[in-house]
């Protein structure tokens, strides 16, 4: 699977607590977010609950259950921010781009991998666009609709699997 968070903009909690947890450093708005898997054909296949703004891709990962799918021998796709290799179960490999470190440049190997992985990856950003294509999930959402956000965010990602395939020519 190729996994991402996206994040959806939210009216501003009345209160301070809300405003905190929702407030996206990313966005610079108050947000819900939420993670999506899709399979190598570029079909999606795990789409969790919407989380504050303010939680972390790893946090999203470790809460929303989808550490409980994985098998022995499945890859999992992601970027840096999913630095999740130890809450992985046991025979599931990550692939993520490899980190400077202390060096002020990648080698030449690290480069490479880090351009095939962005090639895949760029296909998990597609699906999240085709989701945010619905027009409903392109507003502020108010506060009072906040319990049939998380139904409407499911339900469009899952919608985008009746469109044309995302990757052409899967084999």
């Amino acid at each position: 699977m190729i996994i991402d968070c996206t994040e959806f903009f939210v009216e501003m909690p009345s209160s301070v607590r809300s405003q905190s947890v929702t407030f996206s450093n990313y966005k610079h708005h108050n947000t819900a977010k939420g993670l999506i898997a899709i399979a190598p054909s570029g079909a999606v296949a795990f789409v969790s609950d919407l989380y504050a703004g303010r939680c972390s891709d790893k946090q999203i990962t470790n809460a929303c259950g989808i550490l409980d799918l994985l098998e022995e021998g499945d890859t999992i796709m992601a970027d840096k921010g999913f630095d999740i290799a130890s809450d992985l179960p046991h025979g599931v490999r990550l692939n993520i781009p490899p980190f400077l470190r202390n060096n002020s440049c990648l080698s030449v190997k690290d480069e490479t991998t880090t351009r095939k992985i962005a090639s895949m990856r760029v296909h998990v950003e597609r699906a999240i666009a085709r989701i945010k294509t619905y027009r409903i999930l392109s507003t502020v959402f108010p506060l009072s609709m906040a319990p049939e956000l998380n139904k409407i965010w499911i339900i469009c990602a899952y919608l985008t699997n009746f469109m044309p395939p995302l990757i052409a020519n899967v084999e």
